[in-house]
């Protein structure tokens, strides 16, 4: 089953696929203690062969490492951006909430805007919230 809080439709140049395959991994490392292609493509209900190539894309951009084992981890530069679009989908998603947003629709539309939010934008946002409470 697709995980609830991914949207599987940029930070800078990299699209949002790639945002989304690094916030996967993001989650999956959080939620076990090695994170393989299988995973990733059962999570996000894609083939093994389309995860495959992904992950040989991202690993050459060096936003992941895979070890002789299939153990995928996040480079540094993976790591910001996948906590970088976790973090926008997190508050975005809280915040239409609390305007009154059921779960559902706030989960999606946060999918959606969490990739094309600039950091300007999002940053106001969150000094909004951060002065409201």
């Amino acid at each position: 089953m697709p995980h609830p809080h991914i949207c599987y439709n940029n930070f800078m140049q990299f699209t949002e696929s790639v945002e989304n395959y690094l916030e996967m991994i993001f989650i999956l490392g959080n939620a076990k203690e090695e994170v393989h292609s299988v995973d990733i493509a059962n999570s996000m209900k894609f083939s093994r062969a389309s995860v495959s190539i992904a992950l040989k894309k991202m690993r050459q951009n060096n936003l992941v490492e895979i070890d002789e084992n299939g153990h995928i981890t996040l480079t540094a530069k993976g790591m910001t951006i996948a906590l970088t679009v976790y973090e926008k989908h997190e508050i975005i998603s809280s915040w239409l909430m609390s305007l009154g947003v059921n779960e559902k629709t706030a989960v999606e539309d946060a999918c959606r805007i969490e990739h094309v939010l600039s950091a300007d934008s999002f940053n106001a946002i969150k000094e909004f919230i951060k002065n409201r409470t």
